[in-house]
């Protein structure tokens, strides 16, 4: 057995360095193989246990979504919220050292909840006022005026709650600072796109995003009573 520590570097990289050298300069004699073990190992388990997870939760909320809002393109369009807010996970963890950990990938799956959370915010709002015959441009604007203070201030909270946790120093700091260095990054993204981007594909795709149960049709800006096949 062979041990070590790892300093100045993220264990996985180091690792990885390890495997590359001894595939290229390492000959075993038959019978023999090398197992890296640890924290690396478990490291790697917990990894693959993040994703099978991630995958289940998100899953989950799609149907979830679905059953909210009866409308499939309604739900497509609450689901777009999460690449971006993994965008802005992914860019905050390559402003701060670009290392990924299993800590990270917790606060990728927390964004899950958050972005869709937003998302369903605003588009069960407008699908509730075309319902009643409101004009597409008076539901953007009431809509989403309605749903900013709750939003903004959902968001901010989380936020403002991170920040101790980000500039934090001392023990414990290699599990709660990653997860919420990813969770602030994501926050800021998604809630950009919820207040800028639903409202703009919203008008776009108005009459696409009525669930089946409504009577109302979206026709050159105003809500026209008929039957909507979806």
């Amino acid at each position: 057995m062979v041990s070590a520590n790892a300093k100045g570097r993220d264990l996985r990289s180091v690792v990885t360095d390890i495997q590359n050298k001894v595939k290229a300069q390492v000959q075993l004699p038959s019978g023999y193989f090398i197992q890296y073990g640890g924290q690396f190992e478990a490291e790697e388990r917990a990894s693959q246990n993040i994703l099978v997870f991630s995958a289940i939760s998100f899953v989950v909320i799609t149907v979830l979504m679905y059953l909210s809002v009866k409308s499939i393109a309604s739900t497509a369009m609450i689901m777009i919220n999460l690449p971006i807010a993994l965008v802005g996970g992914v860019i905050a963890v390559a402003f701060t050292g670009g290392v990924v950990s299993v800590a990270s990938l917790v606060g990728f799956v927390t964004l899950f909840g958050v972005a869709t959370r937003n998302g369903l915010l605003l588009v069960d709002n407008y699908t509730t006022k075309v319902a009643i015959g409101m004009s597409l441009k008076e539901v953007l604007i009431a809509g989403s005026m309605e749903r900013l203070n709750a939003i903004l201030m959902t968001s901010l909270t989380s936020a403002l709650g991170l920040v101790p946790l980000i500039i934090s120093v001392g023990p414990g700091k290699e599990i709660l600072q990653p997860l919420s260095i990813v969770v602030l990054g994501g926050l800021f993204t998604s809630t950009a796109l919820t207040l800028l981007v639903l409202p703009a594909l919203y008008s776009k795709f108005g009459r696409f995003l009525l669930p089946k149960q409504s009577a109302a049709v979206v026709e050159n800006g105003k809500v026209a009573e008929s039957v909507l096949e979806n």
